[in-house]
């Protein structure tokens, strides 16, 4: 074989070798997209299952959390009558991994086969001296139990598209006497955001806090700002609480507060669309501004399966916004006694002896509270019908925090 014979094969089996190589490496690539696409599926169409108080629920993260995670987000998905607001993962780190270990890894990995803590912290009583709490204590004591029952009962499969910064984005952290408290508009938020201004030393006084220091001024921070380690250990260690009201005063409560005094939002964003969907031959000056929303049109609304804007946290169901049989809430308070419980609260977490609850209205503090009668004044405008479905949109509130059904 002369000299020109063999440059000429190597030269084949060289470019033979780039061929394969070049084959070999798209092959490679088509598998590693496949696989992407797959995970990404896999990711979207979970199908996670609540499991009774007191066992782990485990998340069927099969492999890693979307990517994103960080990041806020928001629902479009609502649910109508006694539809399922349970079906969410329920995460957290309970892996049996060091510290060190969970933090070398990806925090996308967190996810893998995680659950929240079952178990109800027993609540700090060693600040309650005497017996001035006794009646409160009980009646505390009787509330956990009856959610927990309720809870244990209800099992439910959905697949949804949430993950555990959905879960907590509607919860208020104070670090310094470690509580977490998850708001639920219309059932004294506002005060209670005060109150954990002045425990936290932002405040000296819940009393000198405006409305738009509460609400705009960004001081308190949410559980969902912190990273997933952070999130877990306050949900594995803090006091947990909740604030509720009965469905229809807090649902009447949001819809005078809302439609019935001048706003800047809620007439030319929601006062307009209900408008022009609800209200037959509607003059101009209304179509325009958006204001004179009346009860009827308004629960036209929120009964629409398609409605013109979204749902609003004045609004939500109670089960959407904190998610009660997924976070074990340590004490639930009523609206009906707040004053009452949220002092007992106060003594529980060791604030300083001087700080009391707000008494006072946040807003519109002339017009009367929303009371049954009131609310039984607004239910007369509905029909017998949309009173029913009224009820059964926020079915699950009444069940959960044992209220009186009304008479519909």
């Amino acid at each position: 074989m002369n000299l020109r014979q063999v440059f000429v094969s190597v030269l084949l089996f060289g470019v033979a070798g780039l061929l394969l190589f070049m084959y070999l490496q798209a092959w490679i690539e088509e598998q590693h997209t496949e696989s992407g696409k797959k995970l990404q599926q896999e990711t979207i169409n979970q199908d996670f299952t609540l499991q009774p108080l007191g066992m782990p629920r485990k998340a069927a993260w099969r492999r890693s959390a979307p990517a994103g995670l960080s990041n806020h987000v928001s629902s479009s998905r609502h649910w109508q009558g006694r539809a399922d607001p349970f079906g969410v993962v329920a995460a957290s780190l309970g892996s049996r991994q060091t510290e060190q270990q969970k933090m070398s890894e990806s925090p996308l990995s967190w996810f893998r086969g995680v659950y929240l803590p079952p178990a109800l912290h027993p609540l700090n009583k060693t600040f309650v001296k005497g017996s001035e709490w006794q009646d409160t204590d009980s009646t505390q004591e009787k509330r956990g139990a009856f959610l927990q029952d309720f809870c244990r009962k209800y099992n439910s499969k959905k697949k949804l598209q949430t993950h555990l910064v959905h879960l907590v984005s509607r919860i208020y952290v104070e670090d310094r006497h470690k509580v977490l408290y998850c708001e639920v508009p219309k059932a004294g938020c506002s005060n209670w955001k005060r109150v954990l201004m002045v425990l936290s030393g932002l405040a000296a006084s819940a009393n000198n806090i405006s409305h738009d220091d509460v609400h705009y001024g960004k001081h308190l921070r949410k559980l969902d700002s912190y990273d997933l380690k952070g999130i877990y250990t306050r949900l594995n260690t803090y006091t947990k609480f909740i604030f509720v009201r009965d469905p229809m005063e807090r649902l009447v409560s949001a819809f005078r507060d809302k439609f019935e005094h001048p706003n800047s939002y809620y007439h030319p964003v929601f006062g307009k669309a209900i408008i022009k969907k609800y209200r037959h031959n509607a003059d101009e000056e209304a179509l325009k501004t958006g204001s004179g929303v009346k009860f009827k049109e308004f629960i036209q609304y929120l009964l629409d399966s398609h409605r013109p804007v979204g749902m609003d946290i004045h609004w939500e169901q109670v089960s959407k916004l904190c998610y009660p049989c997924l976070i074990n809430y340590d004490f639930i308070g009523k609206f009906e006694t707040l004053e009452e419980d949220a002092n007992y609260f106060l003594r529980l977490v060791g604030a300083p002896a001087d700080l009391k609850f707000p008494k006072f209205k946040d807003r519109h503090s002339s017009d009367e509270r929303t009371s049954t009668e009131v609310v039984r004044q607004y239910l007369k405008e509905l029909s017998k019908e949309e009173r029913q479905l009224t009820y059964d949109f926020y079915y699950l509130d009444y069940l959960m925090f044992n209220y009186t059904s009304p008479l519909v």
